[in-house]
């Protein structure tokens, strides 16, 4: 099949790949370059870096809106998008047959951040949805689905890389199906839809008067990029990992005072204690909680993170 490729981040490389080996990928279209990190280096998305290593020509418009005639002109058999970032204009979809990888079991999570709404709402399963592309965000009819366990261990990462996986199988299997005259479709249940709104900043921040199960969900859901943030001693730090502490005093504590600085920095949340195992402090890489206590003093015990609201 002739096919437009229309993805930008890790979730999509796969299926871009898989694409390139079994298809005639004649374009990719991705978002354009972005200034990331301290050095504000501007950086292509990684699924450009696919396209160009393959030699297929990439298309990045900074508004799909009322820039896509290139696509059309093309005359692809389909566009297969998957988490590619825009919502595609009706007189694309019009002209175009498209079909779309989304990283949940829709109608649950339509939006661009499925994968991390299922860990900040401690989900034991998630999954990938095949489907038709439709106007309104995500309401396209469903063409397959397959669930996907979330292990105890997962972060976005991770959960990432699998659903890529999964998502791969399940596109391969349909295209198969398609090329072979078989056609399924199958309307979704308005009745049943959630969102998952594409992250702000706000979304990042970290409180800890919440319970510490939440607080270990928001972090999987945010690690390892963008990381969650907090805030001590007019000092932002970025925070990738946490676990449960079976410390149980400290009650009279309230929620963010640091209990050690010793061999764990140990925080008190709305009903327990956790484990800062990996932070990011102003100026440093990430580490590990242990080595950041080495030496520092920048935190001390009876400190409190956050005081309840970001700074």
């Amino acid at each position: 099949m002739k096919i437009v490729f229309m993805g930008t981040p890790l979730f999509a490389v796969e299926v871009l790949e898989r694409l390139i080996k079994e298809h005639d990928v004649c374009l990719v279209v991705t978002q354009p370059d972005k200034i990331t990190g301290r050095k504000k280096v501007l950086t292509p998305p990684i699924v450009k870096e696919v396209a160009l290593k393959h030699g297929i020509e990439v298309f990045q418009p900074a508004n799909i809106k009322t820039d896509y005639q290139k696509i059309i002109d093309l005359k692809p058999d389909f566009m297969i998008t998957a988490a590619y970032g825009q919502i595609l204009p009706k007189a694309l979809l019009d002209e175009v047959k498209a079909i779309n990888v989304h990283g949940s079991l829709l109608p649950k999570y339509r939006g661009g951040a499925p994968i991390q709404y299922a860990l900040f709402n401690g989900d034991k399963q998630t999954g990938v949805t095949i489907m038709y592309m439709a106007f309104k965000m995500d309401s396209g009819d469903i063409i397959k689905q397959e669930a996907l366990d979330i292990k105890a261990d997962d972060d976005t990462l991770s959960l990432t890389k699998r659903l890529s996986t999964l998502g791969t199988k399940l596109l391969k299997e349909v295209l198969e199906d398609i090329s072979q005259g078989i056609i399924h479709r199958e309307k979704q249940d308005e009745s049943l839809v959630t969102f998952s709104p594409t992250l702000s900043y706000q979304d990042e921040f970290l409180s800890f008067n919440q319970k510490s199960e939440d607080i270990i969900n928001k972090v999987k859901g945010l690690s390892p990029e963008p990381g969650a943030h907090a805030f001590i001693n007019d000092m932002k730090i970025k925070i990738y990992k946490v676990e449960n502490s079976d410390i149980i005093e400290h009650e009279d504590k309230r929620p963010g005072t640091i209990l050690s600085v010793k061999k764990e920095l140990l925080v008190k949340t709305l009903d327990g204690v956790i484990k800062i195992k990996l932070i990011q402090v102003p100026g440093k890489k990430m580490m590990a909680a242990k080595d950041f206590l080495n030496g520092q003093n920048v935190m001390h015990e009876n400190d409190i993170f956050n005081r309840g609201e970001e700074l």
